[in-house]
């Protein structure tokens, strides 16, 4: 019977009460103005309401951390353009489709784990893009502006090259290694 009124007591406080960690008062600051915070930024959003949001447009608000992006669980669409960002974790944005995150620093980024339609990371400084997951319904890559970016790690080069859509930089190439 104790563990019954333990598990009602606090059970809606592990469940309703969890938070997400947003470090960057910018990010934040952005999160509020589109309702998903209220007050003045804290550090944290309740997880509750991002979890559901499919579209997400945070560009040009001078943001140089996108963490707790991993918890917009439901994300097809992502604009973080012209920021400060020179990191972009979106591998746990599994339904990631669209994103646009050019006109920031980014030196790497993992899009192994999306199931993206379109890419643009334009004018970055990618060394390191990493697209092997994206299959036949991938659309449109646009990467130039990235001078140090090589290889494109895809999983058919002869598909990638022959059957997308691709505005690169010269030295731009896809491979399977």
């Amino acid at each position: 019977m104790k563990t019954l009124i333990y598990l009602f007591t606090f059970l809606p406080l592990l469940v309703f009460g969890q938070t997400t960690a947003i470090p960057d008062a910018n990010f934040e600051q952005a999160l509020i103005d589109l309702g998903y915070d209220t007050g003045t930024p804290d550090g944290s959003v309740p997880t509750a309401n991002i979890s559901s949001p499919w579209f997400l447009d945070v560009s040009m608000k001078n943001i140089s951390d996108l963490t707790g992006i991993a918890d917009f669980t439901n994300l097809r669409r992502l604009n973080c353009y012209t920021n400060q960002l020179t990191s972009l974790d979106v591998t746990k944005n599994t339904n990631l489709m669209n994103l646009n995150c050019s006109n920031n620093q980014i030196s790497s980024l993992d899009l192994s784990q999306n199931n993206m339609s379109n890419l643009n990371c334009d004018s970055n400084q990618l060394t390191s893009l990493d697209m092997s997951n994206q299959n036949l319904s991938f659309q449109t890559l646009t990467s130039i502006g990235n001078p140090n970016l090589t290889c494109i790690k895809v999983a058919d080069s002869v598909i990638s090259t022959n059957t997308w859509y691709h505005n690169m930089d010269p030295q731009h190439y896809f491979s399977t290694s």
